[in-house]
């Protein structure tokens, strides 16, 4: 807004009134619990009478995660026709069972989301997750670390129809929630998705360092933060408290 005084005119930058997160490595400690859930499944379908080499399936499994999306539900069925020629469905199952067990284990949030989170709301901010994951997925992991009753909006895939850097999903987030960009910060993981996607449309960024698993060196992003409470601290100082 523009206020003039004396003939002259000063620009003062908008409040920050909401935040919008990522999902995966952000708010939760996505590839911790990826690794170890695929740990327990090699295991599981070992004991269950697979013959190979578990630090050769592990590899594998992880490989077609990369090539075909950390989401896929298809995984170890492909594995194990690349692995044996077929599905032995005995194996598929122990698999499968070892897996959910293990992942739903090591589902945890990063320290101080939860603290961050209180804090923010406690502030008066809206709070949003715009995600790549598909819309069962993203909530389970939501409802599972009891997350659900902070978000004013959740944003997935299949709610937005396109992966960030596409800016849809924060155009449809801006939308919903009423806001301009310059209302907004976005915290995410992912700089060449989250950070790009967000700027598109001027929303200014944190870079949650801490979730960071590509050892970015330049994030592009307006702030970094090892800790996810120092958010806290950023939207205090842009809004003058």
């Amino acid at each position: 807004p523009l206020s003039v005084q004396e003939g002259r005119s000063y620009f003062y930058p908008a409040m920050i009134s909401a935040i919008i997160f990522d999902l995966d490595n952000t708010l939760l400690d996505f590839m911790n619990m990826k690794q170890q859930a695929i740990t327990a499944a090699v295991d599981g379908m070992v004991e269950a009478g697979l013959e190979i080499e578990s630090g050769e399936a592990y590899d594998k499994i992880m490989a077609l995660y990369e090539s075909g999306g950390w989401e896929n539900q298809e995984i170890f069925n492909d594995f194990l026709k690349g692995a044996t020629g077929e599905v032995d469905y005995k194996l598929l199952a122990a698999g499968i069972v070892a897996y959910r067990r293990a992942r739903d284990a090591a589902l945890t949030l990063y320290p101080g989301v939860q603290k961050t989170l209180i804090t923010l709301a406690k502030m008066g901010l809206k709070l949003a997750i715009v995600s790549d994951a598909p819309r069962r997925e993203a909530w389970l992991r939501i409802c599972y670390l009891n997350l659900h009753h902070f978000f004013d909006l959740v944003l997935t895939f299949d709610d937005v129809g396109e992966r960030k850097p596409s800016p849809k999903g924060f155009k449809m987030a801006l939308s919903e929630l009423g806001l301009s960009s310059d209302e907004v910060l976005m915290v995410g993981d992912w700089p060449e998705r989250d950070m790009e996607g967000a700027h598109q449309i001027g929303i200014r960024t944190v870079f949650a360092k801490y979730g960071d698993t590509f050892g970015t060196v330049e994030s592009g992003a307006d702030w970094e933060v090892e800790d996810i409470f120092e958010i806290v601290s950023i939207v205090k100082s842009l809004n003058g408290a």
